[in-house]
């Protein structure tokens, strides 16, 4: 059974940063597609940013240029590096493991402007 566990969010001001990780359990990490996830209140849930297992990385275009995705798969981790946040990032933030698809419990990021 494949858990992941995110952390990092919290409360930051508009223009601010914060880094979310997320820890998976066992072994199917390293081989999966690995992606950052947001939901709004009122709105769908939206797909943030991805990365292979061997480092290729997408982002929404809402995103580029402010987040960066990461992983260390020694560590079974996945990163979400997030710069000059601006109100309209304010979500939960849920890290997905694509093999199998597996989803975290969420995080909540509010940005204050």
């Amino acid at each position: 059974q494949v858990q992941l566990v995110e952390s990092g969010g919290g409360l930051v001001q508009a223009g601010g940063s914060l880094r979310l990780s997320c820890a998976a359990s066992g072994s199917m990490f390293r081989f999966s597609v690995m992606g950052w996830y947001r939901q709004a209140p009122g709105k769908q849930r939206e797909q943030v940013a991805v990365i292979s297992f061997g480092g290729s990385t997408n982002y929404a275009d809402s995103v580029k240029g402010r987040f960066t995705i990461s992983r260390d798969n020694a560590k079974n981790t996945v990163y979400l590096q997030m710069n000059s946040l601006k109100p309209e990032d304010t979500a939960v933030y849920y890290c997905r493991l694509f093999q199998g698809d597996y989803w975290g419990q969420g995080t909540q990021v509010t940005v204050s402007s």
